[in-house]
C-alpha cells in the first residue's frame, strides 16, 4: 500500500511540475512579440529557445525544493509546490520587466531577433538566479 501512496505522490507532483511548466511557457509567450510556438519550432529563433529554456529550468528547480521541503501530508505539499511555482513564475515574470526597464531597446523585441543577442543571456541567467534564490528561501 505505502508503494501505491508513493507512486500517486510522484504522478501528482508531477502533473503538478508540468502545468507549472506549461504556465511558464505562457508567461514567456506573453513578455515576447509573436507567437513562441512560431518562434521556438518554426522560426528556430535562439533568442526565444534560451528564455524559454532557463525559464523551464527555473520552474524545475522551484518545484523539484518545493517537493523535497513539502510537508507528508500530500494535500498540503501539492498546495506549497503550487504556492511557490507560482511565486518563482511571478518573480521571473518580474525579472524579465525590470531587465527590460533598465537596458535600452525593448527586451521583448531583442528576443524576436533572429541573431543571438547576449541581452537574452543576461535575462535568461535571470530567470535561473531568480529559481536559485526563490529555492533557497524554500529550504
Amino acid at each position: 500500500m505505502y508503494l501505491l501512496y508513493e507512486a500517486g505522490a510522484c504522478l501528482a507532483y508531477g502533473i503538478l511540475g508540468t502545468a507549472l511548466m506549461a504556465l511558464g511557457y505562457l508567461v514567456i509567450d506573453l513578455l515576447t512579440p509573436g507567437r513562441l510556438h512560431e518562434l521556438v519550432w518554426e522560426q528556430r529563433n535562439r533568442n526565444a529557445t534560451l528564455l524559454l529554456s532557463a525559464n523551464t529550468l527555473g520552474v524545475a528547480i522551484v518545484v523539484a525544493v518545493a517537493i523535497l521541503a513539502s510537508p507528508d501530508d500530500l494535500l498540503w505539499g501539492l498546495l506549497a509546490t503550487l504556492v511557490y511555482g507560482v511565486i518563482g513564475l511571478a518573480l521571473m515574470a518580474l525579472s524579465f520587466l525590470v531587465i527590460d526597464l533598465l537596458t535600452p531597446g525593448r527586451l521583448g523585441a531583442v528576443i524576436a531577433e533572429k541573431e543571438p543577442h547576449p541581452a537574452v543571456w543576461v535575462n535568461a541567467s535571470a530567470h535561473i538566479a531568480v529559481a536559485v534564490t526563490v529555492a533557497a528561501a524554500i529550504s
